[in-house]
């Protein structure tokens, strides 16, 4: 009922940028919080950063004063600005959110297929 679509990752050099993005569609009324998770290999799925219908945010240390989350919630999508990279920062990234459907159900911890970010040099 619901589909997550991530986009944006790539490779890059340490000190750089990357904006990802997730697009969320399907039987969809209302979204209620949004947010970007990260898994490294052989590590478990940690947060990193959510954002609140109401555009609250918040923030895994690690992550703090370096990526913005932010929402457009006409389009139904979440980004995530990730400034000042490193190889640390390395991991599949996912968007996961919280809905309303059209039917009225609430639907919790909807995942996307994930977009590989890779910080070296």
């Amino acid at each position: 009922q619901v589909r997550l679509v991530e986009s944006g990752g790539g490779s890059v050099q340490p000190g750089g940028s990357l904006r990802l993005s997730c697009q969320a569609s399907g039987s969809i009324r209302s979204i209620q919080l949004m947010g970007w998770y990260r898994q490294a290999p052989g590590k478990q799925r940690d947060l990193v950063a959510t954002i609140t219908s109401d555009k609250r945010t918040d923030y895994a240390d690690s992550v703090k004063g370096r990526f913005t989350i932010s929402r457009d919630n006409a389009r139904n999508m979440v980004y995530l600005q990730m400034n000042s990279l490193n190889p640390e920062d390395t991991a599949v990234y996912y968007c996961k959110v919280s809905v309303v459907t059209t039917s009225g159900y609430w639907l919790n911890d909807q995942w996307g297929q994930g977009t590989q970010v890779t910080v070296s040099s």
